[in-house]
């Protein structure tokens, strides 16, 4: 796991994986790539922002967390395309016997 003083200075996506007993697992993406995890205090992050594949949009300056601003768009256009994909991969292909 790695830390906000190993990200260089900027803006970043934050994807919350999960919040537990106070503090956030949080992924950090720039230009698509994973480029780092860090746990925070889930206090850090924006109210509504406080849950599982909430999607961030944060400033990092001097290794902390300058800004962090909650994406309801982008959280639910992610959820919907990862539900997708699930339910692509999950239907079976038809099998000899259903033709």
């Amino acid at each position: 796991m790695t830390d906000l003083a190993a990200l260089d200075d900027g803006e970043y996506t934050a994807v919350v994986d999960s919040i537990e007993d106070g503090f956030a697992t949080v992924f950090f993406e720039r230009d698509g790539e994973e480029v780092g995890n860090a746990v925070l205090e889930a206090d850090r992050l924006p109210e509504d922002g406080k849950h599982a594949d909430a999607i961030l949009t944060v400033t990092v300056v001097d290794g902390d967390l300058d800004t962090a601003q909650y994406e309801p768009e982008r959280t639910t256009k992610r959820s919907e395309a990862a539900q997708n994909r699930f339910d692509r991969l999950s239907k079976r292909p038809p099998s000899e016997d259903d033709s």
